[in-house]
């Protein structure tokens, strides 16, 4: 066994993309994240041309320049709403992004997605319960607190009752994912009926999703989590390669199988938690970017992951910058706006893939 393992391998990685592929992806989905982040960030009630964007950003490092914003007003618009906003759009989308792409590995099904363990609708139903009863634990952050508990109590739950015999079964893992995410869905009803109006429009809103009324506390928490957990998920990318082998041929090539997988599924409670703590549920993102990115560049973690986090990051931006803009004087939730975008766009890459395989008409 062990001597069939690198051929086994090599296999598995020979559909991965060339390197220049990967170089034209990086850069294209790079370029793509710096437009969006300016236009972004000039975008508005208040419109700010991109080299005052771009100026404000090279004064704040240290670089002398004259385009930097003359105006306070200009500078405060920026350095107080939309940059935080436009970098939480960036780190949410990224998080979302890697959250999925490694779902997608430890289960080996592109279908995969984060609300597939329940993080997503514990979130929800821990923000419900911050809101309903008025809690102020934490003070301003009790709501993404609780939401941030929520999730991760319920990717524990979820994996706690899936395990069995030292050995956690996929398939069990995802039925017992889908017991859970009803269980949540009735509380997050209930917890509505109970609610006063206020509360129940508040709920509503939250299992939207939006980017508005975001801070630099806020940003700082979510990147300072999600760095670390990262981080972590890319140093994953060749073991989560050779589970895509199987689990006895990856226990062979000295992966632990089981370890893993709790791992994996924790830094996936972890980076979705994070993410939609404080913004609310985000549809789709963490679906479709690993998909596309599979496309671009193969089944190869060790590329699919870095491009992911780009392309994450590069989907939000702009589904923010959208959400802003596509109604004057409105601003969109966020998720309503994946949704209506990602549901059609997936359905299509699906009948596409199909279509090649032979499988529809």
């Amino acid at each position: 066994m062990r001597a069939a393992a690198p051929p086994l391998v090599r296999a598995a990685v020979a559909t991965a993309s060339s390197p220049g592929r990967r170089a034209v992806v990086g850069i294209v989905t790079g370029i793509l994240l710096v437009a969006g982040v300016i236009l972004s960030a000039g975008s508005g009630q208040l419109p700010i041309g991109p080299a005052e964007v771009v100026g404000s950003l090279l004064r704040a490092v240290g670089v002398p320049n004259g385009w930097a914003p003359t105006v306070a007003l200009v500078e405060q618009t920026l350095w107080q709403i939309r940059f935080p906003r436009v970098v939480m759009s960036v780190l949410v989308g990224a998080l979302l992004a890697v959250a999925g792409a490694i779902m997608q590995a430890i289960f080996a099904n592109p279908l995969a997605e984060p609300g597939v363990v329940g993080v997503s609708s514990g979130a929800a139903v821990g923000a419900a319960l911050a809101i309903t009863l008025g809690l102020s634990t934490f003070g301003g952050w009790t709501t993404a607190a609780l939401a941030f508990l929520g999730g991760l109590a319920a990717t524990l739950i979820v994996y706690a009752t899936a395990r069995s015999q030292g050995r956690t079964e996929a398939v069990t893992l995802i039925l017992t994912g889908i017991a859970v995410n009803a269980f949540t869905g009735a509380a997050l009803a209930v917890m509505m009926f109970l609610g006063n109006t206020a509360s129940r429009e508040q709920i509503v809103f939250w299992q939207l999703g939006s980017m508005n009324g975001s801070r630099w506390p806020e940003v700082a928490l979510v990147a300072l989590i999600g760095r670390f957990a990262t981080a972590i998920a890319l140093s994953l990318a060749r073991p989560l390669d050779l589970l895509a082998l199987g689990d006895r041929t990856a226990a062979h090539l000295g992966v632990r199988v089981e370890r893993l997988r709790v791992v994996s599924i924790v830094l996936v409670a972890l980076l979705t938690g994070v993410a939609v703590a404080f913004i609310g549920i985000i549809a789709f993102v963490g679906l479709v970017v690993p998909h596309v990115m599979r496309m671009l560049l193969g089944p190869s973690n060790r590329a699919l992951l870095p491009a992911t986090l780009l392309g994450g990051a590069v989907v939000l931006v702009y589904a923010d910058l959208l959400a802003r803009t596509v109604i004057p004087s409105a601003d969109l939730p966020i998720g309503i706006l994946t949704s209506l975008v990602g549901g059609p766009f997936f359905y299509a890459l699906l009948r596409r893939n199909r279509r090649r395989s032979g499988g529809w008409a």
